[in-house]
């Protein structure tokens, strides 16, 4: 014998009945004897309660609310029963209906709807579903019947939520299943006391109607059917990665259900734990799909976490004070009081020294509980021995369960530390010894983003989900997207890690997508459905999507994303940028958002500000980190700057070098940019800093090489009849290097001091500058350990291939630290 529960959702119209009856009769072939308890039709129960409120509060309204839950019934009915048929079963449904209204007649009249008469109304939706359903598998060739469950269901009489005598009910039940063959359809969720009135059970009172049954006929398995695949590792609504669990033992299932999985009611699971009857969730319109199944033992699966439950509003409540420490009763008086009130606690943690002890509750009774304790601990408060009590409202619970965390250590760890480097601080905290449960209090802003990020730790540790956020598709944001969009099969396959690009946006529009947007796409299909971009726009709503796991990527060279920085970090979303503004604007604004990465453990990059795809900053900060002493940094710090003078040679002329160079793209739009050496002094100043030295801008010597009449031109194109001018002087430069073996060199220096110079200078052939060639960066670290023979990098310093290509290595460093 199985008892199979089939839930409103399964019974709620014509065609999820007719689903219902296919499952049934698949039993029935096999040879499976079945008892099978249905709920009310979907919504029906409320509109029972609605219209009993209606009625008791004078409003003539109810009878139209009526008039719906009968056209819902009759329309069932003419849909499923034939014509022939139809007959029977309306009469019985019309004089269901004829009660129910004589019953709200008098609730009108009367104005008062007590808890006896409200359990009498909501009786009537169980009582309709499943003779409907009793009548419609006859005449599909199911011999079945209906069975009022206030038959053999004795209870006391405590309305609302019943307390059931189980020696008569499972003698009554035994009784009335061996004097039949027919397929007993049950009305859930409703009994009968001893003097024959009708009751209720409660809260997921159908499920607790299968169990009692299921447990009364000694059933091999108790089918709960609904419209999910089982229990869910957490909620599919909100972490769309979820999915159905194979097993679980019945105190998994309860820590669950207490923390808001919603398949499965506590009370539901007594009966079956008793007799130790497995329950098995199952999904009406998957039937072929196993379900979830709950039995004595945890599944064998390896996680240490079987599901994450939550509880999305809550109130913390908190007593403290000094006259609470070492004073015997405290507890007692407290929960006492609690308890009088009709106050149901969620979760309760107490300090080890004795000053605070707090709770949760549900929201709407935060301002009792507080009056409550005032009350109790009044004269304690008015002698200062006990503080004001303090709610916290706007909370949610969090709550991590499964027997294998057991004397598994790290778990909690990486609970803290997912939440942790996602912003989300922890207001509470409550473990028991069984270690089966570790919950935690958090903002209730911040619950989207622990489901997902605490769902990928525990659940999918084998693929990890970084979501991007990336502000500017110039030249390198759209080459990015071209080396993520060619790299994410890799990625995915050899990295377990999927870079989901959830906002992009350039000076035009902005777009954004939670799933992610389409990155194969071309840069301005992308943006096409966008809306009007801004920088301050796109941190808005990249902070109100309020995603696990984020990065900012600012691919922009100005300075209206720099602002936010700060804000940035402060919401726990990291940075990656080749953007050198913040890093080399005031010193302030620097520490600022150092500081806020380091306040909020996450991280804020900048590799390719110095070297684009050079690796300079990393290198020195391993030195300081290991407790070396710079002494010395140089660098040829600009690919344009190298290129020009590695190329200026005898024969040439200096204003057409740069012209060419202008043409081929390796200078900014006024080369006067690059040649004024700002754009160098940006890079030795960020060396400086991150060496250690507290250095403002000005600061950084320029010395320039340019006259002054080129600096002064209106245009770029009177800048190069100026420049032709000067042709003479860098020639004489260059050929008096060269008579001396020596190389002209952009040089950015930084010396012990702290003093910071950009010029050009004439390298001799014992330097490491002077063999550059083309537009290669080289930066020469001079330390105490890299004294006699000083550390060079050298490499490509320039170009939207190598500067993309560092940007993409930082995100991924950062998807390594945000997910491991």
């Amino acid at each position: 014998m199985k008892v199979l529960k089939f839930g409103g959702t399964s019974v709620g119209s014509a065609k999820n009945i007719q689903q219902v009856a296919n499952i049934l009769s698949d039993y029935q072939q096999s040879g499976q004897r079945v008892a099978v308890v249905v709920s009310a039709m979907s919504g029906i129960t409320n509109k029972l309660i609605e219209v009993g409120n209606r009625a008791a509060s004078g409003d003539e309204t109810y009878k139209s609310l009526l008039k719906d839950i009968e056209s819902t019934h009759l329309t069932a009915i003419r849909e499923l029963i034939e014509v022939r048929r139809q007959s029977k079963t309306i009469a019985f449904v019309k004089l269901q209906l004829n009660d129910l209204e004589d019953i709200l007649r008098g609730i009108f009249l009367l104005k008062e709807l007590s808890l006896r008469s409200l359990d009498i109304l909501q009786s009537f939706g169980e009582r309709l579903s499943s003779y409907i359903i009793a009548e419609f598998l006859t005449q599909e060739g199911v011999p079945a019947e209906q069975l009022d469950a206030r038959k053999v269901v004795r209870t006391n009489s405590v309305f609302g939520g019943a307390k059931v005598d189980f020696v008569t009910t499972n003698s009554a039940i035994t009784k009335h299943f061996a004097e039949t063959d027919k397929m007993q359809i049950v009305t859930g969720f409703i009994a009968s006391s001893e003097s024959g009135e009708t009751t209720t059970l409660g809260r997921g009172g159908s499920d607790y109607t299968a169990a009692i049954f299921g447990a009364a006929l000694n059933a091999t398995e108790i089918e709960i059917w609904t419209d999910v695949d089982g229990v869910m590792t957490t909620d599919p609504r909100v972490v769309p990665t979820a999915f159905s669990l194979q097993q679980l033992s019945y105190e998994e299932a309860m820590e669950m259900s207490h923390f808001g999985a919603k398949v499965i009611y506590p009370p539901t699971l007594q009966p079956a734990i008793k007799k130790n009857i497995d329950l098995r969730i199952r999904n009406t319109f998957n039937p072929s799909f196993p379900g979830t199944l709950v039995t004595s033992k945890s599944g064998q699966e390896d996680w240490p976490v079987k599901g994450i439950s939550s509880i999305k509003e809550i109130a913390l409540v908190t007593l403290s004070g000094s006259g609470l420490i070492g004073v015997p009763g405290v507890s007692s008086r407290l929960f006492g009081a609690l308890a009088r009130g009709g106050v149901s606690m969620i979760l309760i943690t107490q300090a080890s020294s004795e000053h605070t002890i707090t709770f949760a509750v549900a929201p709407g009774d935060a301002t009792e509980s507080k009056k409550i304790i005032e009350e109790e601990f009044f004269n304690e408060m008015a002698s200062g021995k006990v503080n004001p009590v303090e709610v916290q409202n706007n909370l949610s619970i969090l709550a991590i369960i499964g027997e294998n965390m057991a004397h598994r250590p790290g778990v909690a760890a990486k609970l803290f530390s997912a939440l942790g480097k996602n912003g989300v601080n922890i207001a509470a905290i409550a473990q028991g010894s069984s270690e089966l449960n570790v919950s935690v209090v958090i903002e209730q802003k911040h619950l989207h983003k622990s489901l997902n990020a605490l769902h990928e730790i525990f659940f999918l540790s084998d693929m990890a989900e970084l979501n991007v956020f990336m502000l500017g598709l110039g030249l390198i944001g759209n080459t990015l997207l071209t080396q993520m969009r060619d790299q994410a099969e890799y990625l995915l396959t050899e990295r377990n890690l999927r870079l989901n690009v959830v906002g992009a946006a350039n000076s035009k529009k902005m777009i954004f997508n939670e799933t992610g947007l389409d990155i194969s796409l071309p840069k301005d299909e992308i943006l096409a459905e966008g809306e009007t971009s801004s920088a301050a726009g796109f941190v808005e709503k990249m902070i109100e999507m309020n995603l696990p796991n984020s990065v900012f990527v600012d691919c922009t060279a100005g300075d209206s994303a720099v602002k936010l920085y700060e804000k940035i970090l402060l919401n726990s979303i990291s940075i990656t940028t080749p953007n050198k503004i913040a890093n080399s604007s005031s010193l302030d604004y620097y520490l600022r958002c150092q500081a806020a990465a380091k306040r909020r453990g996450v991280k804020f990059l900048y590799e390719t500000n110095v070297g684009a795809g050079l690796p300079v900053i990393g290198p020195l900060q391993d030195l300081k980190r290991s407790g070396d002493k710079i002494i010395k940094i140089e660098g040829i710090l600009s690919g344009t700057l190298s290129y020009l003078f590695n190329t200026f040679s005898a024969g040439m002329k200096f204003s057409e070098l740069v012209k060419d160079a202008k043409e081929m793209g390796y200078t900014e739009p006024d080369p006067r940019d690059d040649l004024g050496g700002v754009d160098v002094a940006r890079k030795i100043l960020i060396l400086a800093r991150e060496a250690g030295y507290h250095m403002e801008p000005s600061d950084v010597t320029v010395k320039p090489i340019l006259p002054q009449a080129c600096m002064d031109a209106e245009s770029v194109d009177d800048f190069f009849v100026e420049l032709e001018k000067a042709n003479d002087l860098f020639e004489k430069q260059r050929a008096e290097a060269e008579i001396d073996g020596k190389a002209l060199r952009m040089v950015a220096t930084l010396d012990e001091e702290g003093k910071a110079t950009v010029s050009l200078e004439a390298v001799d052939n014992s330097h490491p500058f002077h063999g550059l060639v083309g537009s290669d960066n080289m930066v020469v670290f001079t330390s105490r350990r890299y004294f006699n023979e000083p550390l060079v990098i050298r490499g490509p310093g320039a170009g939207a291939e190598v500067t993309a290509a560092g940007v993409f290595a930082e995100i991924i460093t950062i998807g390594n630290f945000l997910i491991n």
